[in-house]
């Protein structure tokens, strides 16, 4: 299936914009503090955009995930390393010399650890907080393999947005999300805010995997009755020929008409348009959350 002009178009700006100094230099912080990011690994669309702003979305944990997700580009496999203990304090100096507002960082799945990683997520939160004053933070955090122990680790270190991605209706779990539950990642976003109802909780989907229109509704529905405010919609992108192939390129008018059903269902915010990713724009996000709440 080619990809459609809108997507192509996009995707050649990005690619433009890696060459200018700003996004070279975010490149080179990046490999002097051997940080990894989901930019690189996941082979994100907007690493052109952020890199050339002077932003990145931390991965943590490593760049192995354990499970075989179908459409993800992140290498699969058993971690040979525990976590780096200098990963979160290279996060926060890095905010700080880039004098981000607004940070989003994400990891693997590591179901070879104890707490699934939970406590180098909240190191992460802590020291950003201490090393940038006034910083929004969100850790996008694995399901821990429904351990509400390391939830609450997470949580307890008050980041300002909790995210975790549904990614697509429950009917295609068996086959585009292999180690996940669907169920499961519902409940990560109810009881992170039943835990903490101060803390936003955010949520995103990939369309274009072969879901149904209804299902997609359900799943809309799922959300908010499990307690999530924010939502992302983007359109899906086969990483190689060996991952799950993409059924559907959706049109940005069928973005828009999503956007207007999901902010129906009751979410606080939404992005919804064909290159959107959990981290793209996040700050906006939650700024627009941030607005509704006040006027309400």
């Amino acid at each position: 299936m080619q990809y459609p002009e809108w997507i192509i178009d996009e995707v050649r700006q990005n690619k433009i914009s890696l060459r200018g100094a700003c996004a070279t230099g975010t490149a080179g912080d990046l490999h002097t503090k051997a940080m990894h990011t989901v930019c690189d690994e996941a082979k994100c669309p907007n690493k052109g955009k952020c890199f050339s702003e002077g932003e990145a979305t931390f991965m943590i944990l490593g760049d192995i995930c354990t499970r075989k997700c179908a459409f993800c580009a992140v290498t699969k496999n058993r971690p040979p390393l525990p976590p780096d203990p200098d990963e979160p304090r290279h996060a926060a100096e890095l905010c700080r010399k880039w004098n981000l507002k607004y940070v989003v960082y994400t990891s693997p799945t590591r179901d070879d650890l104890p707490d699934g990683g939970a406590w180098q997520f909240a190191e992460t939160t802590r020291l950003i907080k201490q090393y940038c004053p006034g910083i929004k933070t969100e850790p996008l955090i694995p399901d821990f393999a429904g351990k509400e122990t390391a939830l609450k680790i997470v949580l307890a270190a008050s980041p300002d947005v909790l995210g975790h991605n549904i990614e697509m209706p429950a009917a295609l779990y068996g086959e585009a999300r292999i180690g996940a539950q669907y169920e499961r990642s519902l409940k990560v976003l109810r009881t992170a805010k039943e835990l903490r109802p101060d803390i936003l909780t955010k949520s995103a989907i990939m369309l274009g995997l072969g879901e149904k229109e209804d299902d997609l509704r359900q799943t809309l529905k799922d959300l908010i009755a499990n307690k999530c405010d924010l939502l992302v919609l983007g359109q899906y992108l086969a990483p190689s020929n060996q991952h799950h192939v993409v059924k559907k390129y959706y049109t940005p008018e069928e973005f828009t008409e999503w956007k207007k059903t999901a902010l129906s269902f009751g979410f606080k915010a939404v992005m919804s348009q064909p290159l959107a990713r959990s981290s793209f724009m996040a700050g906006s996000l939650y700024n627009e959350a941030a607005a509704t709440e006040n006027k309400n």
